[in-house]
């Protein structure tokens, strides 16, 4: 599969992969700033943003797609940031390919298997009824009476476009139903491990990073380093300038 990117400055490559229900723009602003010293591509994963739907979805898969990725535009070696689900990609594709990676950001998760824990977010995006959606404004009322938050509602909404082919009718970026369907796969466990330099990234009111697994990180990553960031999930939308900060640091040194 040929994943849709954006491509940002010169340099030493740095790939760079989006959580669930994300798309590449999500990290926009902080690539067009990494990009002052790397050659950055932005990702959209497969079933996301503007890359090509699929009834497969797994992180073998999106492993497979980031080393045909690789391949097409000739990156030997890249350094890699993943948050959530795009930190799960990398490290299930530097357990496979770890000549192919210089150095690894994983973004406030870990390794091991997470229950399912989306389900309020899928019954409310099912909730809206795209066929007869009039507005934006109608669907952010629809995911009010599940979501709270008004951070994830607009996060969610920014996948809310028109259809090309027809300007009446509405449809989500990322493919829901296969999604919604194999949402298991999200936490499956990526115990493969790698010795190449990694920066795993915690934010300190997430529990996605929790004290035991700072142990298995250690064992499966012993050439790692875990930093706390005082922030949610969303560490580099929370905390931008701390991130940025942190990764430079780390892939300078």
């Amino acid at each position: 599969m040929r994943l849709n990117y954006k491509k940002l400055g010169e340099g030493e490559p740095l790939v760079i992969l989006h959580g669930l229900f994300g798309m590449l723009d999500n990290w926009f602003t902080l690539g067009k700033k990494l990009s002052e010293n790397y050659n950055v591509y932005l990702v959209d994963l497969r079933n996301h943003g503007q890359s090509p739907h699929s009834v497969e979805w797994n992180y073998k898969l999106m492993s497979d797609d980031l080393l045909n990725f690789l391949n097409e535009h000739n990156i030997t070696k890249a350094n890699l940031i993943g948050h959530s689900m795009g930190g799960k990609t990398a490290m299930y594709f530097i357990g496979e390919h770890s000549e192919r990676v210089k150095k690894l950001v994983v973004v406030d998760i870990a390794p091991r298997f997470y229950p399912i824990h989306h389900d309020t977010i899928l019954d409310a995006l099912l909730s809206v009824d795209l066929e007869n959606l009039k507005s934006r404004n109608e669907a952010d009322l629809l995911l009010s009476k599940y979501i709270s938050d008004f951070g994830t509602k607009q996060f969610l909404l920014k996948n809310l476009a028109r259809k090309e082919n027809d300007n009446t009718t509405f449809e989500w970026k990322f493919n829901l139903p296969v999604i919604a369907k194999n949402i298991h796969e999200v936490g499956v466990e990526t115990t493969g491990g790698s010795t190449a330099p990694t920066l795993f990234i915690r934010g300190d009111k997430s529990d996605y990073i929790n004290q035991e697994d700072e142990a298995e990180i250690k064992k499966l990553y012993p050439n790692s380093e875990i930093i706390f960031i005082n922030s949610g999930h969303w560490v580099h939308a929370e905390k931008p300038e701390e991130f940025y900060n942190s990764v430079m640091k780390f892939l300078k040194n």
